[in-house]
């Protein structure tokens, strides 16, 4: 645990340093797309020139005039739609029909960009994912509402606790997944906030097959349930310095959530968990519209022993971001700390397309208790397609790689931090 500390403390005092300083899933085939009410502003030159999807739809089908492309560039209070129905495959999924998108808004013109987003999807392993989440500024930007809503029918494959678990040890298994969870948070000075929340998370239906060689899975091991509860309050802090929540450019972010699940809350078992989440944007080189993006997130559990599917997993942060390179859940274990450097560059001046290469890293311990495994490394590249130029959200396609042969598509509706 000593280690662990110190490795947040030295990732947070980096990238905090310089916020002080600065201060101020193999394919996807999109069939369609829409926007709906759009803001009417003046524009400016640049984005003007901006495209995305619906302007190169339009473009095929009927010709516009130069003022028909001025309908809007900056967010409002009217909101401004982007949806994404499309086939895909990823490596926890394989086939995917789903349907992906968000909608974004301002409640006062003072406020921030807030966002309500989904990715609904049915696939070949037979899953329903409904997922719902909410990034909510009031007015004046007092209070920030952050909510996340799922329901999961989930066949998934796990392999066992650590960072050096073995992809032999595949072990299928299948559950349902309800999730309900919301946080209040109050400015408190600046760009800071702090607040409160309540989660909880339902397992039911539990079952696995086994290990392929008939050795008893890491699962059962740690304690075979058919349903476990996790039900707590939580205890929230955030400052947020970015100049965007859906495509950042520049600007620094840190969040830290304090789990406590009881018992008498309906929790299976009393336990703790500490998740602290720090990120940076730089222009690079300054003078140019490129990002180097770096992210910490580490995800700690500080006492008691949660249920084997809500210990800390690659991919299953909160926005399913951490881990490219990685099946879902290919790493678990009750310590997790992740570290991932992404260089984002344009690749047509209009906006339409702009590509990424990254680099990250993870370790997990196994049952709490026991110590740091294996760093895990993954990397790869990615495209990046202007789904909606008004919102700036893009379609993200990345192919990753990490060790033992893993590597696949990952697939998204806006970046991953």
């Amino acid at each position: 645990m000593k280690t662990i500390v110190v490795i947040l403390l030295t990732v947070s005092m980096i990238l905090l340093s310089d916020m002080v300083n600065a201060q101020h899933k193999t394919s996807i085939i999109p069939l369609y797309k829409r926007r709906l009410n759009d803001t009417l502003v003046a524009l400016s030159a640049d984005t003007i020139q901006q495209k995305d999807i619906y302007d190169v739809f339009r473009d095929m089908f009927h010709k516009h005039s130069e003022t028909e492309n001025k309908s809007s560039s900056v967010i409002g209070t009217k909101p401004v739609f982007s949806v994404l129905p499309a086939v895909g495959y990823t490596l926890q999924t394989k086939l995917a029909v789903t349907l992906a998108g968000n909608v974004a808004f301002r409640t006062s013109p003072t406020s921030r960009i807030s966002t309500i987003s989904s990715s609904t999807a049915y696939t070949q392993r037979k899953q329903i994912i409904i997922p719902i989440q909410s990034n909510i500024w009031t007015h004046n930007n007092d209070y920030n509402f952050i909510g996340d809503i799922r329901f999961y029918k989930y066949p998934q494959s796990t392999f066992g606790l650590g960072s050096g678990s073995s992809v032999a040890k595949n072990n299928p298994m299948d559950y349902t997944l309800i999730r309900l969870a919301e946080t209040v948070l109050k400015k408190m000075s600046g760009s800071f906030y702090a607040g409160a929340g309540f989660i909880y998370d339902d397992h039911y239906g539990i079952k696995e097959k086994g290990n392929p060689d008939g050795s008893v899975s890491d699962y059962s091991r740690y304690g075979h349930q058919g349903r476990t509860i996790s039900s707590g309050i939580t205890l929230n802090a955030l400052l947020d310095m970015r100049n965007s929540t859906i495509t950042p450019t520049k600007g620094f972010y840190a969040s830290m959530v304090y789990r406590d699940n009881k018992r008498f809350l309906g929790s299976t078992s009393s336990w703790k968990s500490l998740i602290v989440d720090v990120r940076k944007y730089y222009r690079l080189p300054a003078d140019s519209k490129n990002v180097i993006a770096l992210w910490s997130y580490n995800w700690l559990v500080l006492s008691g022993k949660p249920p084997y599917l809500d210990m800390p997993a690659t991919t299953w942060d909160q926005n399913n971001g951490t881990g490219r390179g990685y099946i879902q859940g290919r790493f678990r274990g009750a310590q997790m700390i992740y570290l991932e450097s992404e260089y984002r560059y344009q690749i047509t001046s209009n906006g339409l397309l702009g590509g990424v290469v990254f680099v990250n890293g993870q370790s997990f311990s196994a049952e709490p208790g026991t110590a740091m495994q294996a760093i895990q490394p993954g990397y790869g590249a990615g495209l990046r397609i202007k789904l909606n130029k008004v919102s700036r959200t893009n379609i993200s396609i990345d192919y990753g790689f990490g060790n033992h042969g893993s590597n696949g598509v990952f697939v998204a509706v806006g970046e991953l931090f």
